[in-house]
């Protein structure tokens, strides 16, 4: 059973920024992932993958979101109120994730917004960055996420 959410909608603010903590890349995740869900040579054949433009095995861009996923259920979406998200935009995968590598997630709340119609909520728009230990940009995504609010029948200046 869950627990009781301690993070509501009220608690994200314009401009907020927000660290969501790190992963290390693991080989054998990298592997297991690709294998079951996206079998490109330069996830899954150490062979074909140093001979291509990346010279080495290579996460899966849908491992990394995944591993990103997991630092936001971790990080914020378990203990808050979250309603879930109705989509992301602007995904990029700047620079691949490796095995070995830590990859460390932050996001900057982009608007918070309470719903006109539905009192209960506010849905919160936030960019989110993935750097590796180098600093180096890795990948970015924009979301917005619905979040319940602590006290559903009060007015909002939103």
């Amino acid at each position: 059973m869950a627990a009781e959410p301690e993070i509501f909608f009220e608690d994200f603010f314009d401009g907020q920024e927000i660290s969501f903590g790190s992963v290390t890349v693991d080989r054998g995740e990298i592997l297991d992932f690709a294998r079951r869900y996206d079998p490109q040579s330069f996830h899954v054949d150490e062979e074909a993958a140093a001979r291509s433009i990346y010279g080495g095995i290579i996460a899966s861009g849908w491992h990394t979101g995944a591993m990103m996923m997991r630092l936001l259920c971790d990080g914020l979406f378990l203990r808050a109120a979250s309603m879930g998200s109705p989509g992301l935009d602007q995904l990029r995968w700047i620079r691949p994730a490796r095995p070995g590598d830590t990859l460390t997630l932050t996001g900057r709340v982009l608007s918070a917004k309470a719903s006109r119609t539905k009192p209960d909520r506010g849905s919160v728009d936030i960019s989110y960055k993935v750097h590796n230990q180098h600093g180096d940009l890795a990948m970015t995504f924009q979301a917005v996420t619905i979040f319940g609010r602590r006290f559903p029948g009060e007015k909002s200046d939103g």
